[in-house]
């Protein structure tokens, strides 16, 4: 898909003809791309994951406010949480929870 460099619509596929090549035209204005005979090959690019920072580092964990909920791993009766918006505007925020036993530092998520 082709868009036009001068007012932005797509551009039409032209069928070739006796008197010109195929073509990508304008059908607003009066730009013209001839198509070249010989196909250019373009190489992709691989993509590289990009490394994500942590929303929250080990210090912001230590002063999350914390509340009286089960962790389902251990059955510890404290856990630091937070919230986050992480769907559309008009659905509720989803919170995190992190267990506070130093051996099990369990995380999930409640919806």
């Amino acid at each position: 898909m082709e868009f036009c460099p001068t007012c932005g619509n797509m551009l039409l596929y032209e069928l070739p003809n006796t008197g010109h090549s195929a073509r990508f035209f304008c059908p607003t204005c009066p730009y013209v791309c001839q198509i070249e005979k010989r196909v250019k090959i373009k190489r992709h690019m691989r993509l590289v994951k990009k490394a994500v920072d942590p929303i929250f580092s080990e210090n912001d964990q230590q002063n999350l406010p914390t509340t009286d909920t089960t962790c389902p791993a251990c059955n510890y009766g404290k856990a630091a949480f937070y919230q986050v918006q992480i769907r559309s505007a008009d659905e509720p925020m989803t919170t995190f929870y992190i267990c506070k036993r130093e051996t099990c530092r369990n995380h999930w998520r409640e919806d």
